[in-house]
């Protein structure tokens, strides 16, 4: 490759993926050149367009920022970059910075579009801003307030991100149900009480279900006390998921919300921009406990492969973070 040419992630067509080299122009005014550090893989997102899971009615609305392509491939996607400006203006240059970008080495992007990193956030643990952003839209979607009982069912990264979130709020009691036992120390670590779904504590205020299966959100309706809020957090793109709306969920006056990330909660929506919404999160990130989150790292060179064990089965995977060898 030439020295204006670097390497970008793309799903070529589902189940398949390929490094391929991407032309980086010179920034022009009012534009950065970012050197990638780290890059983050949200893993329940990222599997449906790495299986090619996006339903066509919602090709325009899940459209990542720096998307190239179309979902069914080929398609550059991804949300979760860290780098290092590298040339730009020059309060910018040497800053390390989050941007909303896909896995790729080196980019050219607006300045409006990168997020300066907090003194207090390392480098490392900044990949999840993007899903801490997600976990913050999620529980004010919610409505949990100071004091409540909430459930947490799926511990992957927005879960765990929401539980830890909720934790925080006084007098909230927060269970995070996953049937994976090696979620437990991770949730103790987090502050906040873990339980598998047998033995997981009923009539909650709030329920907030992010494992992406049926069964568990069949858990969430399970778990919710009369005229409880269940806001769903999981995306399925094509995949049919059944909902157990017989049972008790109308007896019990059951309010069934959605949450999604691009557009700001409507009890926050009339204040708050993307923008302040992102930073927020970023000056979030200051706990090393977070760490325990991304618990699985690799080259980008590696990621074409490991993308079809992680869209396949996660096992115990929470968050991926790409290594791009340029961090020191």
């Amino acid at each position: 490759m030439s020295r204006d040419d670097t390497l970008a992630f793309w799903v070529a067509a589902p189940g398949r993926a390929e490094l391929r080299p991407e032309f980086v122009p010179a920034p022009r005014a009012q534009e950065a050149s970012v050197q990638a550090l780290y890059s983050g893989v949200s893993r329940g997102t990222e599997a449906l367009v790495f299986n090619g899971c996006v339903p066509a009615s919602e090709y325009q609305r899940m459209r990542a920022p720096f998307q190239a392509g179309n979902f069914g491939g080929p398609v550059k996607y991804g949300y979760a970059s860290v780098g290092r400006v590298v040339d730009g203006p020059g309060a910018l240059t040497g800053r390390t910075v989050f941007c909303l970008y896909p896995h790729q080495q080196r980019y050219v992007v607006p300045i409006d579009a990168l997020y300066p990193l907090p003194e207090t956030v390392p480098a490392p643990r900044a990949i999840l801003a993007a899903n801490l952003e997600t976990a913050l839209n999620a529980v004010w979607d919610s409505g949990a307030a100071p004091g409540d009982r909430v459930a947490v069912v799926g511990g992957g990264s927005v879960g765990c991100l929401a539980g830890w979130l909720l934790g925080r709020m006084p007098g909230c009691s927060v269970e995070l149900i996953d049937p994976n036992p090696q979620r437990r120390p991770i949730a103790e670590a987090l502050g906040i009480a873990f339980a598998q779904p047998d033995a997981a504590r009923a009539d909650t205020d709030v329920v907030l279900h992010a494992s992406g299966t049926a069964e568990g959100l069949a858990l969430a309706l399970r778990l919710a006390a009369f005229e409880a809020t269940v806001c769903e957090c999981s995306w399925y793109g094509t995949h049919t998921v059944p909902v157990p709306l017989g049972e008790a969920f109308h007896s019990r006056r059951l309010i069934l919300k959605s949450s999604q990330v691009g557009s700001i909660a409507s009890s926050h929506r009339a204040r708050w921009t993307l923008r302040r919404r992102m930073e927020l999160a970023l000056t979030l990130l200051t706990d090393p406990a977070l760490d325990l989150l991304i618990n699985s790292e690799g080259r980008l060179e590696d990621l074409p492969q490991l993308m079809q064990r992680l869209a396949r089965a996660p096992g115990d995977t929470i968050m991926h973070r790409v290594s791009y060898g340029t961090a020191g």
